[in-house]
């Protein structure tokens, strides 16, 4: 990698092959979960990942670039922290809780993620590309709002009068 367009490029692919997985990983933590406003935030989450993943191909296209080509080593990571962690769980509260503390942390990693391409993109001048990850980057930051509220408001709370 010598330019910073070939940096945006990784960092399109990167974000694809990271949604991809997080997709793919995402029936696996629900079929766990007990909570059904946890559910309920995975079910719509799984939604908008499936349009997320559309607009970076659509940023792929308009940067004239291909989508795939990289695997998300951060992602693989964060995905097998959460099935190590809750092979040790049986569903219930203290599971929820534990899927939520994994959501989150992928979600950060997006977050990151998504800020960085968004702001490659507003210096290279791409502004649709741009307007494109902000309103991802957008949904990220809502998605981990609501994780922090089921959490705080309801989770956690009968996870710990469980034990």
């Amino acid at each position: 990698m010598k330019t910073m367009d070939e940096f945006m490029e990784h960092t399109i692919q990167d974000l694809y092959s990271a949604e991809q997985q997080a997709l793919e990983a995402m029936p696996e933590l629900s079929d766990m979960v007990q909570n059904e406003h946890l559910r309920q935030a995975f079910t719509v989450h799984q939604r908008e990942t499936e349009m997320q993943l559309q607009r970076l191909v659509q940023i792929a296209q308009q940067l004239g670039i291909d989508p795939e080509g990289e695997t998300c080593l951060a992602m693989q990571g964060l995905i097998e922290e959460a099935r190590d962690l809750l092979s040790q769980l049986e569903p219930g509260q203290l599971a929820d809780a534990a899927i939520i503390g994994a959501a989150q942390k992928m979600e950060h990693y997006e977050i990151a993620a998504y800020g960085t391409a968004r702001t490659l993109a507003q210096q290279a001048g791409q502004k649709q590309a741009a307007d494109l990850l902000e309103q991802t980057l957008n949904e990220e930051k809502a998605t981990d709002t609501k994780l922090t509220t089921i959490a705080t408001g309801e989770v956690n709370q009968q996870a710990a009068q469980s034990e």
